[in-house]
């Protein structure tokens, strides 16, 4: 697996934790614990995020990640069923 696909797989772990962590939240709301994971791996994958930024470009999955600018870049890039993260 190269870099690219490693910080995509990375993203996509993260990004099913925190999915979780919003499911136990909506009916444990006050579990410090969880709010303490949440907040570290939000941290985690903005992290990750600006690194794959750096070395690939934007890092878009959906329209919240587009970067505002000027124009829609989302054609630019692949299309959402042209991505196979584990071929890049």
């Amino acid at each position: 697996m190269n870099e690219k696909a490693r910080l995509k797989r990375q993203i996509y772990e993260l990004d099913f934790a925190l999915h979780e962590l919003v499911l136990f939240l909506d009916s444990h709301p006050r579990n410090r614990r969880a709010m303490e994971l949440m907040q570290a791996y939000r941290k985690k994958r903005d992290m990750l995020i600006e690194e794959y930024r750096r070395k690939f470009g934007d890092y878009i999955v959906t329209v919240n990640d587009v970067p505002m600018s000027d124009r829609w870049k989302w054609i630019d890039g692949p299309w959402p069923w042209e991505n196979n993260f584990l071929e890049d």
